[in-house]
């Protein structure tokens, strides 16, 4: 026994080798793993994402799980081996084992119908439904990624301007300073360009706050609890003509929401196949020996046996997969009406922020530049007063954080679009100069 002992304790450890060399290898990746640092793309984040976000991880997962139900429902039933003694431990003559009878029978069961292939299908339609759950999942994901980044963007450019404006407040602080010691003007202004200087520093601290906790939400996605990165980089300012709404519309398809539905019409259909199946009942045979101990004599046994469907003929699974089918299709039709209002909803969401980024960016701000620059300039002349000069510069900055607002409200509108289409709403190429257009560009 001990050779055979450590020829299995050794075939063991082989067997569990791999494994531990696997597992090895998948800490030393997850280990390995690279840390996002410097500027970030939103390529760059995306595909961190795709790799390392938990919650991909475990759809992914979860396919992989029907993949193994699968496998096993396509597998055959196991044999049997039964073993009867019969005529022993009684009375009289049969208080021991010489008159006994000893049966040993192998038995099959066999699955009439086409259970087995139908179990199969059945199995691997859920496989199916899995990959589209992780389609949705990872779109839902990628749409978040995208708001997140998109907040992360803005926040960039509102730190900026809060940065701008307190170096714009500590210039007019000191230009009304200059001019309270000069006795040109009152010392209550020295006192107001101090209130304006001291908010915006609180505002610059509010913006440097805000975009800590953006950069948090963005690093959280991949599973980092804190970020490494320094910036992001992308396009906040460059938007795209709106397309048409019958346009996205004719996308729709694409959305893997109304797609998973045929693998969910193929799932609920393979569900009714195998029921019926499951309504023809199996064979049963076996073959095997029996021994007679008192005569000494030996004889071949033979089983068959089959269920009769006299009361259970499996009708209501049948009826209740053939009503789950028509609860999917009502569904459907559900999910497309609820998709197509949430198109629209989102299309006039991006249709206004793209209004409102247009105006903000050709008429509101021009115009509040240009007041600004006039007051400043008219009230080194003595012009304006210092009230003049705050409002146009509240004017000119609040001006310029709406455009930033409404930047972010157009690209995460765009966002929610892309995710419902499954389309990029790209720019447009700008068309080329005529000739004539040319020559007068020239």
């Amino acid at each position: 026994m001990k050779p055979v002992f450590k020829r299995l304790v050794l075939w063991g450890l082989l067997v569990m080798l791999p494994s531990v060399s696997l597992g090895a290898a998948v800490q030393q990746k997850s280990n390995s793993a690279p840390v996002l640092t410097g500027s970030l793309t939103l390529q760059e984040v995306i595909a961190q994402v795709l790799l390392r976000n938990p919650e991909l991880e475990a759809f992914s997962l979860e396919v992989r799980a029907r993949e193994a139900r699968a496998l096993q429902a396509g597998l055959y039933k196991n044999p049997e081996i039964l073993l009867f003694v019969e005529d022993v431990l009684g009375s009289g003559g049969l208080n021991n084992f010489e008159q006994s009878q000893s049966t040993i029978v192998l038995s099959q069961v066999i699955e009439l119908g086409g259970k087995r292939t139908k179990r199969e299908k059945s199995a691997l339609s859920h496989k199916d439904l899995a990959f589209w759950d992780y389609e949705t999942a990872r779109m839902n994901i990628l749409t978040r990624v995208a708001k997140a980044y998109t907040e992360a963007l803005t926040s960039q450019e509102k730190l900026k301007l809060t940065r701008e404006l307190v170096q714009l407040s500590q210039n007019s602080y000191n230009a009304v300073k200059a001019r309270v010691i000069a006795g040109k003007v009152s010392p209550i202004h020295e006192v107001k360009a101090q209130v304006a200087l001291s908010t915006t520093q609180i505002q610059q601290h509010q913006a440097e706050n805000n975009l800590k906790a953006a950069y948090r939400r963005l690093a959280s996605f991949w599973g980092s609890l804190t970020p490494r990165f320094e910036k992001v980089t992308g396009r906040l300012y460059l938007i795209a003509p709106v397309p048409p709404f019958d346009t996205l519309a004719g996308h729709m398809q694409s959305n893997p929401d109304l797609a998973r539905w045929a693998a969910e019409m193929v799932q609920r259909t393979a569900a009714i196949d195998l029921e019926e199946a499951n309504s023809v009942p199996n064979l049963k045979v076996g073959a095997g020996a029996r021994w007679f101990e008192e005569t000494n004599d030996n004889a071949f046994v033979f089983e068959l046996s089959i269920p009769i469907q006299l009361f259970d003929r499996n009708q209501g699974a049948i009826a209740e997969a053939r009503h789950r089918l028509a609860k999917a299709k009502a569904e459907q039709r559900a999910v497309a009406l609820k998709l197509n209002s949430a198109l629209a909803a989102g299309y006039t969401r991006m249709a206004n922020a793209h209004s409102r980024v247009t105006s903000l960016k050709t008429k509101i701000l021009p115009g509040a530049r240009t007041a600004f620059e006039a007051v400043n300039e008219g009230y080194r002349f003595g012009k304006f007063g210092y009230l003049e000069v705050l409002d146009s510069q509240r004017t000119w900055f609040n001006a310029r954080s709406q455009f930033l607002d409404a930047l972010a409200e157009y690209h995460k509108a765009v966002a929610d679009v892309e995710r419902l289409t499954g389309q990029a709403v790209s720019p447009l190429p700008e068309p080329r100069p005529q000739p004539r257009e040319r020559e007068r560009q020239r």
